[in-house]
């Protein structure tokens, strides 16, 4: 998602084929910036070796001036595009596939990872308009037709709608208060839930407080739950994909932080968005990620959080 501000800028000036992960493919569909998404599945038909080869050959170089720019990072995606003869591969210094690399910018840690990726291309000097840096999503019709229908069949046709994402790959994102959160907030607006198939059961107990509450878990592919972000007047969401999502619909957003902290630089960036953390935590950060248990057992920086603080956040970008 966030590579989608470099895809914009290297599109001015030439043609734009984008290597990602089978999950991520479905992001760029309908992006008129990029002339072709190629799909690398190293878990899968794409596994080894033979593999990589094979992708390379999809991907070849078509001159040798050609410029490939490696955001992800890892020495696969360096070496891929080594064997496909890119003669120009730019990447961070601080990454795994740096040594194939012909030139290395400095990871800043005080920028935004959408401007760390599209100055990977423009430098380090250049001015860049905050617009420059919001990603770019296309639903597609029929993207927008599921939200509709979706909409209609639960009775939430032409009404104020607030998103919860409460779930996340990692589970120390997850803060426990959505239930009571969902609650506070019915009144400002009819509650949807955002997440995939594994989400069910945090939707189910948002449910279980809001008995309206709509729960679109595993039910719209990613595009369409980007349209239903952009329906909604504000998303309030842990530090995961639904937050760029919003940021790409231009969705007032509210997120939560555990292990995690804003200034790992994948923060929200639409309009009127906050961030809400326990900011005096000291064991925070603990991860880059998010580990899958709290290194000291406690979650505090989760389990602490208060219902209060969160829905003053919501309530304040609601009212922005």
């Amino acid at each position: 998602m966030l590579t989608t501000p470099l895809i914009a800028h290297l599109a001015r000036s030439g043609t734009v084929d984008v290597v990602t992960t089978p999950g991520a493919a479905p992001l760029l569909a309908g992006n008129r910036d990029i002339r072709r998404v190629i799909s690398y599945d190293k878990r899968g038909d794409a596994r080894g070796l033979a593999g990589l080869a094979r992708v390379a050959s999809l991907v070849r170089a078509e001159t040798a001036g050609a410029t490939a720019y490696l955001a992800q990072g890892s020495w696969r995606s360096a070496a891929l595009a080594f064997f496909a003869g890119y003669g120009h591969r730019v990447g961070f210094s601080t990454s795994a596939g740096r040594w194939l690399y012909s030139s290395r910018n400095r990871y800043r840690h005080d920028q935004h990872h959408a401007e760390r990726l599209l100055r990977l291309a423009i430098g380090d000097n250049a001015a860049i308009p905050p617009e420059r840096l919001t990603p770019a999503l296309f639903p597609s019709e029929s993207d927008k037709e599921a939200v509709t229908r979706l909409l209609a069949a639960n009775g939430a046709t032409g009404v104020p709608l607030v998103a919860l994402a409460p779930g996340s790959v990692w589970a120390t994102k997850r803060w426990p208060g959505y239930p009571a959160l969902a609650s506070a907030l019915a009144s400002h607006g009819r509650i949807v839930v955002i997440g995939g198939p594994g989400d069910r059961d945090l939707a189910a107990a948002i449910r279980s407080a809001v008995a309206d509450a709509i729960d679109t878990t595993g039910q719209l592919p990613l595009l369409a739950s980007a349209e239903l972000i952009g329906r909604s007047a504000l998303l309030v969401t842990n530090d995961s994909l639904p937050q760029h999502l919003a940021s790409a619909m231009g969705t007032r957003t509210v997120t939560i932080y555990g292990p995690t902290i804003p200034g790992f630089g994948f923060g929200p960036l639409a309009d009127h968005s906050a961030t809400v953390g326990q900011e005096f935590l000291d064991c925070r950060p603990c991860h880059p990620h998010g580990p899958p248990e709290c290194p000291l057992g406690h979650h505090r920086c989760m389990r602490d959080l208060a219902t209060a603080e969160v829905l003053s956040r919501a309530l304040s970008a609601l009212a922005a």
